[in-house]
């Protein structure tokens, strides 16, 4: 739009405004204050399973890496990668020269005019790539750096110095080689062990869906270095990226190649309870305005084990050095990245959807509506066609104040493979107060991208008590989804605080079992600990229970415990620190 003096001048100041208004709405619709977890990517369907007819979606274990002040993300088996100017707003690349179709868990890393990368092959030759135009990608290869590695992690240090780090494995450690730059990053031939799993001592670490697994040993794997302070931080993953409790932990050391101490507060990402679970196996990175960002793998696995999304979590380092990741409300809305002074801080609008009624125009038998709104990425309504005609409608029982809605779609015998060009949803979500009269909350009527877990916040927050979904274009046979999350704030009461709080610590040290009194009217639950009253940094979101068999903690350590209610109208008062030795 072009507006000319004269133009201006017949408008008047009433009409400046409203441009103004206009324009910021426009500013507002394309660049949100916040972000929901998982990552709203244009995630690339899967092709190694291809031959058992499994189609899905999948990203995991992603290396982020800042280069001249924006951001790339490579993916395990994507085709390509992402770039962002801010974190938060991803645009795929197709490279125009591309190695390591299949690659497994690659690695990035920023060194002085180029980007490094390296992508794990646990039965070939191994390269390592590197151009200094990522957006274009002109990749040029350098061969043969060192065979028959799974989850590499290149890292330069300051004295230009060069490393590899590399382990997936329930028997090997996380091993080390330094790499010789002036000889074409050739290994040096001797290899460093650096620290292995100790399940007998760190119950994180124990295998199993909420460790419960006696019998195999967990999996160790997705080395990545970040150094703060002339201190290097080597996160990990355990005990396998299926599991709810996927996460990462952390030693530290003065060197590189160790020797490494365990740190108290591991596992430092960790999201067991909500939506969707799993924090484990990702990178670390310095985002806008100096703030980290941890990113790592979140857990669908319907289809197979390996189906999974990609999350972020605002990452910081307390008074005393310790790492460690913010996944509180971790699925709920967080400020982005390059909202100022935030911190990535939870935005505090809470589920209005959850265990809300709902109808559908239709729906498959074993595939209810009511899975929409149960908080389990595991669950979906299944339409019986992918056409115009499907709707669905949950009443929020009373009005609330709608900020933002998060519409995750699912793969039903989707029977797609690869990148495919040309994907795309649309749909429009409107509110209403009597079920009667409608207004547009969300247009995607026109769209044309691909978003499988599309986010939205509202340039106005809008007061309704129905919300309707209407669709129009999917790309799968039939139009399935896990999660339609209505988030905002309703107009009664936060619950009341957690009474009766009580910790059994267990004779298996590792084990705590956790019961309070039923709030009424609470949805669900925060159980919040960690090894200090000011560095409870590791919390658990429970719903429709009043009690949480802990097992991921560590012998030896002293742990404090709070819990917190929440509902649709907010969070209670926690309760006072409990410790427990």
């Amino acid at each position: 739009m072009v507006i000319t003096i004269q133009k201006l001048t017949k408008i008047g100041i009433l009409g400046i405004l409203y441009l103004g208004l206009v324009f910021h709405s426009h500013a507002q619709s394309t660049q949100m204050r916040t972000y929901c977890n998982p990552i709203n990517l244009d995630y690339t369907y899967m092709i190694y399973n291809s031959h058992e007819g499994k189609s899905y979606r999948s990203g995991a274990d992603p290396s982020v890496v800042e280069f001249r002040g924006e951001y790339y993300m490579f993916v395990t088996r994507s085709m390509g990668y992402w770039h962002s100017t801010d974190l938060n707003n991803w645009t795929f690349i197709k490279p125009e020269t591309w190695y390591f179709e299949g690659s497994n868990a690659p690695t990035a890393h920023n060194y002085k005019d180029s980007v490094l990368y390296v992508t794990g092959n646990p039965s070939g030759h191994m390269s390592l790539l590197y151009t200094d135009n990522p957006k274009r990608g002109d990749w040029k290869a350098v061969p043969g750096i060192i065979n028959d590695l799974q989850d590499p992690h290149v890292f330069i240090d300051d004295d230009d110095q060069a490393y590899v780090f590399w382990g997936s494995s329930n028997v090997y450690p996380v091993r080390a080689k330094k790499l010789d730059k002036n000889l074409r990053f050739r290994p040096s031939k001797e290899t460093v062990e650096l620290f292995k799993l100790d399940m007998d001592k760190h119950g994180w670490e124990r295998f199993g869906e909420n460790h419960s697994d006696t019998v195999l040993a967990g999996y160790m794997e997705g080395p990545w270095l970040t150094k703060y302070k002339n201190k290097y931080y080597m996160q990990y993953a355990a005990p396998g990226t299926e599991f709810n409790v996927y996460g990462d932990g952390v030693y530290t050391s003065d060197s590189p190649l160790g020797p490494y101490t365990y740190a108290p507060n591991n596992p430092i990402s960790y999201k067991p309870g909500g939506f969707m679970n799993g924090a484990g196996h990702g990178s670390t990175v310095i985002g806008p305005g100096g703030a980290y960002w941890h990113f790592a793998s979140m857990a669908v696995s319907v289809n197979v084990n390996w189906e999974r999304r990609i999350a972020m979590f605002p990452t910081f380092f307390d008074k005393d050095d310790l790492m460690h990741t913010d996944t509180y409300f971790g699925d709920y809305p967080h400020f982005a990245p390059a909202e100022p002074g935030k911190n990535g801080e939870f935005a505090g609008w809470m589920l209005l959807s959850y265990k809300k009624p709902v109808k559908s125009f239709s729906s498959v038998a074993g595939f209810s509506p009511e899975q929409l709104v149960d908080e389990n990425v595991k669950s979906f309504w299944l339409a019986q066609s992918n056409g115009a005609e499907e709707w669905v409608e949950i009443d929020l029982q009373k009005p609330g104040t709608v900020h933002a809605i998060q519409v995750n779609y699912h793969d039903h015998e989707s029977d797609m493979y690869g990148r495919i060009p040309g994907l795309y949803h649309r749909y429009r979500i409107e509110g209403s107060m009597d079920g009667v009269n409608w207004e547009t909350l969300v247009d995607r009527s026109k769209s044309y991208k691909d978003v499988p877990n599309d986010y939205v916040e509202l340039v106005v927050p809008k007061s309704v008590r129905y919300v309707r979904y209407s669709n129009i274009h999917v790309p799968t046979p039939r139009l399935a989804i896990s999660g339609l999350r209505v988030f905002g704030l309703g107009n009664e009461k936060v619950p009341n605080a957690v009474k009766n709080l009580k910790i059994d610590r267990e004779k298996d040290k590792r084990d705590a079992m956790i019961t309070w009194d039923v709030v009424p009217n609470a949805q669900g639950y925060n159980v919040i600990w960690g090894i200090a009253p000011d560095k409870l940094y590791s919390s658990w979101l429970v719903y429709g229970q009043n009690e949480l068999d802990l097992k991921s903690l560590t012998v030896g350590q002293t742990y404090y415990f709070v819990v917190e209610a929440f509902n649709e109208n907010g969070v209670s008062t926690r309760t006072k620190p409990i410790r427990v030795d």
